[in-house]
């Protein structure tokens, strides 16, 4: 990759909004609404929002972990991408809400392990890790949060193991998009529509598969009546079925 190449995918400069708008969304946030008036001023002081083409990346494996990202609009993945080959896991896909970068409260080397890529457009809240840091000691709500979070993710990546090990393609084909249907569906009056693209390519480096055997896969279902595609979409038909034939692994 060249440098030009390089740089055309770095963020774009933040841009400065007043600390009262910041007070704003920091409060629509998924962890803001528990937090004492003094620490969302506190954040909203050191925080910055930053704007993020599709596709950029907002950080790379191996970059310093100075600071955590809420997202204030969009989507963004997370994933491991192979150095020399390009060849990319995708660990998971965050909506409007989440905070992400947790590693910089806890990475001994201080370094991020994964990359962050903006899945579409995104507006981020960029907060220093020292900052996060201070509000976490401060405020029992944003701490208990923190925690909860980092739990989940651990278990969401222990539930992706298990099922890599346990289950074949198929399975795991149905219960991402049993999973995704639940965390980004829209009712529909024929089905639940998981309101993300969701290219072949993309649901086999989440599945750990190759795009033929997910698009064999996809089809199988779409004969079925299980699925159907509109507008780069899937639509599940099926839902009820779906859910009961892809449990979740515990």
């Amino acid at each position: 990759m060249s440098d030009k190449d390089d740089k055309a995918k770095l963020p774009r400069s933040p841009r400065e909004l007043p600390v009262s708008d910041r007070l704003a969304v920091i409060r629509k946030l998924e962890f803001g609404p528990a937090l004492a008036d003094a620490v969302i001023a506190k954040l909203a002081e050191s925080a910055r929002v930053v704007e993020i083409r599709r596709r950029r990346f907002i950080y790379r494996a191996a970059e310093e972990a100075d600071a955590l990202f809420a997202i204030l609009k969009g989507r963004i993945k997370l994933c491991r991408i192979e150095p020399h080959t390009d060849r990319e896991a995708i660990i998971d896909i965050l909506s409007d809400g989440s905070l992400f970068g947790e590693s910089a409260l806890y990475s001994s080397a201080g370094c991020r392990e994964n990359s962050a890529i903006a899945y579409e457009s995104c507006s981020l809240l960029k907060i220093p890790v020292e900052h996060f840091k201070i509000a976490m000691a401060e405020d029992q709500g944003l701490r208990d949060y923190t925690f909860r979070l980092i739990g989940q993710r651990l278990e969401h990546a222990e539930r992706r193991l298990a099922d890599f090990a346990l289950n074949a393609i198929p399975a795991r084909v149905d219960r991402l998009l049993a999973d995704f249907s639940d965390r980004y569906g829209v009712l529909e009056s024929n089905g639940v529509l998981i309101d993300i693209p969701l290219p072949h390519r993309e649901i086999a480096s989440i599945v750990g598969s190759t795009r033929e055997s997910v698009t064999v896969r996809l089809n199988a279902m779409r004969r079925e009546g299980t699925i159907e595609f509109v507008n780069r979409r899937i639509l599940i038909k099926r839902p009820e079925w779906l859910l009961r034939e892809a449990p979740i692994v515990q």
